[in-house]
């Protein structure tokens, strides 16, 4: 099922980015969102995967989207709010699974609300090199390339709006 991009105006519509406790999906249920786009969290999934399954578990329909589609989503002014979810938060920042800090970058620019959410899970903080070189058992490049997988990242304290414990 493809999604047309009019029919987003004037909804709540949040963008989730990692995996995130039970408790967490609970309040946005409880926070009337019409839409709540998920990042599908490459290379292993994981984290779309854990959001959609929570999310249908409470009424919510999903939509699933590319990593690096959220900036789209900004320019077509389709984000009301970003939750990411991280392992390690301070007053200098968050450890967060990688690709956060282009939504804190994103949500500076477009004047959306970045909120950071505590989870208890432990974030891989390097992938294999194979994670990067293959995708769903394609293989996506050539045998003589090098990885460079990253899984986590530090976000500074200063794109974030609220932090939840």
């Amino acid at each position: 099922m493809s999604v047309n991009i009019n029919q987003f105006s004037g909804k709540k519509r949040i963008i989730l980015q990692g995996i995130f406790d039970r408790a967490t999906f609970d309040s946005l249920k409880e926070g009337k969102v019409d839409e709540v786009f998920v990042l599908e969290g490459r290379p292993n999934l994981d984290p779309g995967k854990k959001s959609c399954r929570e999310l249908i578990k409470r009424g919510i329909k999903p939509i699933i989207i590319t990593d690096n589609m959220s900036g789209f989503l900004f320019y077509k002014k389709m984000v009301k709010e970003v939750w990411i979810s991280c392992e390690i938060v301070n007053k200098y920042g968050a450890l967060c699974y990688v690709g956060a800090i282009i939504l804190g970058v994103l949500g500076k620019r477009h004047k959306v609300k970045v909120n950071v959410f505590l989870n208890e899970d432990k974030l891989k903080l390097i992938g294999h090199h194979k994670d990067i070189k293959n995708f769903l058992g394609n293989k996506v490049a050539p045998d003589n390339v090098r990885g460079y997988v990253p899984m986590a990242e530090w976000v500074p304290q200063n794109y974030f709006d609220e932090i939840y414990y």
